[in-house]
């Protein structure tokens, strides 16, 4: 594939060998790093689909899996990920395996975080079906999945649906997983800046069943 080869040449050209393995620490990474920063990661993704865009959702689907799952480098990862911002995969529900595939053989927060934004598009356009899938991940045995359905609606501001976050939320609330009782604070915290009185009520309603680190996150810039 052109766009799949062109991504991994230009990567390859750009990689900093100081600053590799500085970054494989930094994520605790099994996986090697090129060394290239997000942002030219990003920049050299964006500039080879705009020479050799998708031609549809199949194409796009077996460019992102052929870049993740043949990946020998982390930015490698990152890249099939930027792919599927654009708007052709955006919303479309065709891409929720896709989704969880990457969340599952990802296993960790970068690859989850990012996950996070395309399920809050898929939210926004078919909020039903999504949310069904949402509120089972919650209650699934990957960490992942846990972690991804909790934070699901970032970003959707006064279109969240506060009782689908109460219910992702829920079964990991006597969960000492230290990326589950961070996700609840970012995703409380976030919140808080559309909501405060409601993000303040749950709190309350919830104190004996919050972590600490969830609860100070979650009332982390709202005014006592």
């Amino acid at each position: 594939m052109k766009l799949v080869d062109r991504i991994r040449a230009e990567l390859r050209a750009a990689a900093d060998a100081e600053r590799a393995p500085k970054m494989q620490a930094y994520m605790k990474s099994a996986m090697p790093f090129l060394g290239v920063p997000a942002p030219q990661v990003r920049a050299i993704t964006a500039a080879a689909r705009r020479d050799h865009p998708p031609a549809g959702l199949d194409e796009l689907r077996a460019v992102v899996l052929a870049l993740w799952d043949g990946a020998q480098y982390r930015e490698e990862r990152y890249a099939a990920q930027n792919l599927l911002r654009y708007r052709l995969g955006r919303g479309d529900p065709a891409l929720l395996p896709l989704h969880e595939h990457i969340a599952v053989t990802g296993a960790w927060w970068d690859h989850v975080d990012e996950t996070a934004r395309h399920i809050a598009a898929l939210l926004d356009a078919h909020p039903e079906d999504t949310a069904a899938v949402v509120r089972a991940w919650s209650r699934g045995d990957d960490l992942w999945l846990r972690r991804l359905a909790i934070l699901a609606q970032l970003g959707r501001r006064d279109r969240l649906d506060t009782d689908l976050l109460e219910d992702a939320i829920a079964p990991a609330l006597p969960e000492a997983e230290f990326f589950l009782r961070k996700a609840i604070g970012w995703a409380l915290r976030e919140h808080a800046k559309t909501d405060p009185a409601w993000v303040r009520a749950y709190v309350t309603a919830h104190e004996a069943e919050l972590s600490g680190l969830s609860r100070r996150e979650a009332l982390k810039n709202l005014r006592s």
